[in-house]
């Protein structure tokens, strides 16, 4: 029997990628425009990164997010702009556009187009310039490395408009991605910013779940408030860039585990 509150997750293994709630707390089931749970959460790193960058900027023309999962992140778009999702795994698209399973893509961007396949690839291909490009592909256990290497990086910024921000999602159990992320952002020249929740004491009864995040950008001021309330990220100088030829997933895993 489901409890009066019951969530919907998409799993991969151990690591949840989105969740949903099915009914309200006296029972019924939600019919609503649904909320973002786990690393999504309103009050999470993710939504305020999106939120500042908006104020910062103004309301997104175009907006980019690597990584589908349940399609949670649909409903930050704010109504007129044009957000497109890229995926490279035909399963996961498949759940997320069932509005059996989660309705976060039919009720929150019915119409926002998921470009299937490697999304370094794809999203070179687009026309669009993005005032937003969100990497949401790094909380498995196994990576995509070539996401976050030198090359990517200066593959999102050709497709970056001139006040436009990256934020990554970097959330990871065996992983410290930040320097990674830091040192490749400063061989472009971008400064970077990192939040970290803590929401460990109360997963079971809101599924908010702990999240990290990294905003980079051009400019300081383009990140909005991040820039005053997050922690600033320097490069890790005991570690090399990632680049497409070299990357150190032992060096990363190790940091996470004994901290440096």
């Amino acid at each position: 029997m489901k409890s009066p509150t019951a969530r919907r997750a998409l799993n991969h293994g151990t690591t949840i990628h989105g969740a949903q709630r099915l009914r309200n707390e006296d029972g019924t089931a939600v019919d609503r425009v649904p909320t973002p749970l786990t690393y999504y959460y309103p009050e999470g790193a993710l939504a305020e990164a999106i939120r500042a960058a908006r104020a910062a900027h103004g309301d997104f023309e175009h907006v980019a997010i690597v990584g589908l999962g349940t399609g949670s992140l649909a409903c930050h778009r704010k109504a007129g702009e044009r957000w497109a999702f890229f995926e490279i795994d035909p399963g996961v698209i498949r759940i997320a556009r069932d509005p059996n399973l989660f309705t976060f893509l039919s009720k929150c961007a019915p119409d926002a187009p998921v470009v299937a396949g490697d999304a370094r690839l794809t999203l070179e291909a687009s026309p669009d310039r993005y005032d937003l490009i969100v990497l949401d592909a790094f909380s498995s256990d196994i990576i995509p490395v070539h996401l976050l290497t030198r090359e990517a990086l200066a593959g999102y910024l050709s497709k970056l408009s001139d006040r436009g921000v990256i934020i990554a999602h970097i959330s990871n159990r065996h992983l410290d991605l930040a320097p990674v992320v830091a040192n490749v952002a400063r061989s472009q020249g971008l400064v970077t910013f990192l939040r970290e929740d803590d929401r460990a004491g109360d997963f079971m009864t809101t599924f908010a779940a702990n999240a990290r995040v990294v905003v980079t950008a051009r400019d300081a001021g383009d990140t909005g408030r991040v820039a005053d309330s997050w922690t600033p990220l320097s490069p890790d100088q005991t570690s090399a860039r990632w680049t497409d030829d070299y990357s150190n997933i032992l060096g990363i895993m190790l940091r996470r585990k004994f901290g440096g």
